[in-house]
């Protein structure tokens, strides 16, 4: 009567083990209390198995320790359950013990090294197998196993035996095993053969045209992937998310949205990571319409709430230019992980929003979620955007404390604040201090450089940089082509400028171009500006004309100036700079006239000029001014402290310059209005409230003014105050009656 039964319970826990394995407990209890004491063997055997694929390893160890017989299918159950259980150091202790085994307890234990990257141990393993009794023979899993180790560890030499040995046994055209081969290869960047493996194989699965297809797009054979997954006959979901991961990969975008729309007129089934891959090809290409309409679909499938998903979504909507909408995804997530944080930081960032990103950041630590190296990078960005030294400097101290300052991510973010907030200093500082430096370090420190002004330490940093053999790139070039401009290298600029496209074929952009145009101009080079631009493949962008203009209102070059307006508006109709840099020009030769005209064409198409203001940190809060403002709490005491630096100036030898006043109006009005600029009123606050041993920091919208630059030389040289003034374009840090740029603003 007990054998049936036990073949009974024996079948009901071989199922169990397949559908519900939480159910053992239950009938072992059972199998105690209607059978003999022991049970069979093989009976626990199945207890033993059912218990470790529920993941209760202790039961599983309790079963085995009471078995009075123990068979190696009894070892075998419990060196898997080990495995999986990630219990390494019993597992290995038990294999040790087994006075027999067999290729199934070798790969058992294989497969627990490996499945918690331990490949190394498991490759060991596999060398004490070929030791081993020649009766133990690996297997196609045993062979799988080795291959994904030797591609995890990136060793070609190991991968290229195991292959042999693959064929030696007689696996070769088995795609179980082919498959990971080829994956194998194509990960090494041995495409070849992989492609040869591939077709070696007999009877190839969908699984081995995804490997593949996946080994191609990666080693960017794009229209190889394309052919292969044309010719198949049967495809699934994976292979349609592949094809869009693959083409958004490859900087396909258009095309990975063809695919979805085909993937999706045959009803294949849509998961998350197409949905994901998708919402990234969107993101690229500011694809906003298709983004909502996918967004449409997601709610429809109902994968709205996966966090996945929605992490994607606001991150499609940011890139876009949309945060709002961007927000309103996120708000509306009921599980937000850091992913999805992360997401909405960076997308405020990159849509110029950056105390948002510092006040969710905030949040998110509120919300009890800890940073990671790339949100507290991305954050610590921000900080740099807005030239917010306090609050960079917290989130300094955040990294120290939290261990993430080894991170490269976080020491590039924080080399690059520390760089535009004009602390030169600490910037190289904490270059100095990093462990390994990568292009965006390196950039980052020459960038900060050529921002402050120091041409010749610029130049001198990135011929070390190349020195190195670090590989720079287009920004790199943006900082060293200023440097050379602000410095009248005309020449060290000309040479860098044929170099980033000779010996390091990088092709120019606009800001490159507009870097070449600055360099000509601001050394009055003028005609030479007006050849290059006559030269150049594309036409210069907004800035780049209004570059040109610039130095013709201060050289007072009318035919070249006239130029650069006209090319100005025709590109760019709203863009008040020219119709400003051409009233000064008119203004500097008393042709009132034509100021008149130019306001009047200002009006009639109703183009503002951009007011200027500057604003001061002070205690955690912004302190924003404008010309002639009287709306500050403090503004008696400011005008009180303004009149009396005025007064100083002129005793020093201070000269107004009113040549930025484009009004037809007595010079004593022009004085006036010169001395109430909001950099003044910024300069005044930051005298009264500022501790005289830390630098006055202000940040300006608009370009310092030439008036300004220089009663801003005075006033440092008056109150022996250190000022550091970050406008439009640089930094100048004033000290003592002297600006770091040497007047090459």
């Amino acid at each position: 009567m007990s054998s049936p039964l036990s073949s009974q319970y024996a079948a009901l826990l071989s199922a169990a083990a397949r559908t519900e394995p939480h159910v053992a407990g239950a009938l072992h209890c059972l199998i105690l209390r209607t059978l003999p004491h022991p049970p069979p063997t093989y009976l626990l055997n199945h207890l033993l198995t059912a218990y470790g694929k529920a993941g209760r390893h202790a039961r599983a160890r309790r079963v085995f320790d009471a078995m009075p017989h123990p068979n190696l299918f009894t070892y075998n159950a419990l060196l898997s359950t080990l495995a999986h259980a990630r219990l390494l150091n019993d597992m290995e202790a038990l294999f040790a013990s087994m006075t027999q085994r067999d290729i199934v307890s070798y790969n058992a234990v294989i497969a627990g090294f490996s499945g918690c990257g331990s490949h190394a141990r498991a490759v060991r393993v596999y060398h004490a197998l070929l030791q081993a009794d020649s009766s133990v023979r690996p297997s196609r899993i045993t062979m799988s196993a080795m291959v994904l180790a030797a591609s995890t560890l990136g060793d070609r030499a190991l991968g290229r035996q195991f292959h042999c040995q693959t064929l030696r046994l007689g696996f070769g055209a088995n795609p179980f095993v082919g498959s990971p081969l080829v994956d194998m290869y194509a990960k090494m960047g041995l495409v070849g053969d992989a492609k040869r493996v591939f077709d070696e194989v007999e009877g190839k699965n969908v699984v081995m045209y995804n490997t593949m297809i996946t080994g191609l797009l990666r080693c960017k054979m794009v229209e190889e992937a394309r052919q292969l997954f044309e010719v198949m006959t049967d495809r699934d979901s994976i292979t349609w998310t592949t094809m869009v991961t693959g083409f958004t990969q490859n900087g396909l975008e258009s095309e990975a949205l063809d695919i979805f729309r085909r993937m999706r007129f045959q009803g294949i089934a849509i998961d998350q990571y197409t949905f994901g891959s998708i919402l990234t090809a969107c993101g690229a290409i500011s694809a906003l319409e298709q983004g909502k309409q996918i967004h449409a679909y997601i709610i429809r499938t109902c994968y709205d709430d996966n966090v996945f998903v929605g992490s994607a979504l606001v991150d499609m909507y940011s890139k876009c230019r949309s945060i709002k909408l961007a927000e309103t995804v996120f708000r509306r997530m009921k599980c937000k992980n850091i992913i999805s944080w992360t997401a909405l930081i960076v997308g405020y960032g990159q849509n110029g929003c950056s105390e948002e990103a510092v006040r969710v950041f905030s949040e998110m630590q509120r919300d009890g979620i800890d940073p990671d190296d790339y949100t507290l990078g991305s954050v610590i960005s921000s900080c740099a955007n807005l030239a917010s030294l306090e609050e960079g400097a917290q989130f300094h101290c955040l990294a120290l404390v939290s261990g993430l300052m080894p991170y490269i991510t976080v020491s590039n973010a924080l080399v690059t604040l520390y760089g535009k907030c004009g602390s030169i200093e600490d910037a190289h500082r904490l270059f100095d201090e990093m462990s390994f430096h990568d292009q965006v370090s390196w950039t980052a420190l020459v960038s900060g450089y050529a921002q402050y002004g120091k041409a010749k330490e610029t130049i001198d940093l990135f011929e070390k940089m190349l020195a190195k053999g670090v590989k720079p790139d287009g920004v790199t070039f943006i900082g060293v082509l200023s440097a050379c401009s602000r410095a009248g290298f005309v020449e060290k600029g000309r040479s860098y400028f044929h170099s980033m496209q000779k010996d390091h074929g990088i092709v120019p952009i606009d800001d490159h171009y507009t870097c070449m145009i600055d360099l000509y101009s601001r050394s009055g080079k003028l005609k030479e500006a007006e050849e290059f631009i006559k030269q150049m493949p594309v036409h210069p962008d907004a800035i780049g004309w209004g570059t040109l203009l610039s130095a013709c209102r201060l050289r007072g070059d009318m035919e070249i100036g006239k130029w650069a307006a006209e090319n100005l508006l025709e590109i760019d109709p709203q863009n008040p700079a020219s119709y400003v840099l051409l009233c000064s020009m008119h203004a500097a030769k008393g042709q009132w006239n034509e100021v008149a005209q130019l306001r009047r064409g200002m009006r009639d198409r109703q183009v503002k000029k951009e007011p200027g203001c500057s604003w001061i940190k002070y205690k955690n809060k912004v302190h924003i001014f404008s010309a002639d403002d009287q709306s500050h709490p403090c503004s008696k005491g400011i005008y009180e402290k303004l009149e009396w630096l005025n007064s100083k100036m002129l005793e020093e030898g201070y000269k107004p310059d009113v040549s930025s006043v484009l009004h037809d109006v007595a010079d004593t009005d022009k004085v006036h209005m010169v001395s109430h600029h909001s950099e003044k009123l910024a300069i005044a606050f930051g005298l009264i409230f500022v501790p005289q041993e830390m630098p006055i920091r202000i940040v300006k919208n608009l370009r310092v003014c030439v008036d300004c630059h220089n009663a801003t030389k005075f006033i440092s040289k008056i109150t022996g105050r250190d000022i550091l003034v970050r406008d439009a374009v640089r930094f100048h840090k004033f000290s003592n009656g002297v600006c770091s740029c040497g007047d090459f603003w």
